[in-house]
């Protein structure tokens, strides 16, 4: 039976995974064809300014726009990134190909991969280096124990 138990906790997982990853793209385009709206709206304001002869000044009048599509920009970036760790991926630091998390060279243009270190490894890190009062030490003991448990799962 444990077996089967097994097997449904991955299907299920598996299934999450997808679902969540199907949810971020479908977030990523969505976002895209907001861009290229946005664009289309700032080219048409470009254009009007031109035929009329006018004098664009791009801060005042296209700041709304360029906010916006900062914004849009920001959050299609995020959801790459979550993309990227579902799929326990990476980009590359010079040719920004997609690899394993755990690389240490880029099977595509070989560049060296620098190690990136994980929230928890940062905040085991910060309580060696942190001075403990005598009467918090078992306590810290105690926190480390569990950083340590949890990076290595």
């Amino acid at each position: 039976m444990g077996f089967f138990n097994d097997l449904g906790k991955k299907t299920s997982e598996a299934t999450s995974k997808i679902t969540k990853e199907t949810k971020l793209k479908m977030k990523i385009n969505e976002n895209k064809g907001k861009v290229s709206d946005l664009y289309e709206e700032i080219g048409k304001k470009v254009y009007e300014k031109h035929v009329r002869e006018e004098e664009i000044v791009i801060k005042e009048e296209l700041a709304q726009e360029c906010a916006k599509l900062d914004e849009l920009c920001k959050e299609i970036e995020e959801a790459r990134k979550e993309i990227l760790t579902l799929n326990q991926k990476k980009v590359c630091s010079k040719c920004y190909a997609e690899i394993d998390k755990e690389a240490q060279f880029c099977p595509k243009c070989g560049e060296r991969q620098t190690a990136e270190e994980t929230v928890l490894e940062k905040a085991e890190e910060k309580l060696e280096e942190a001075e403990i009062k005598p009467e918090k030490e078992v306590e810290a003991e105690e926190i480390k124990e569990k950083l340590e448990e949890k990076n290595n799962k």
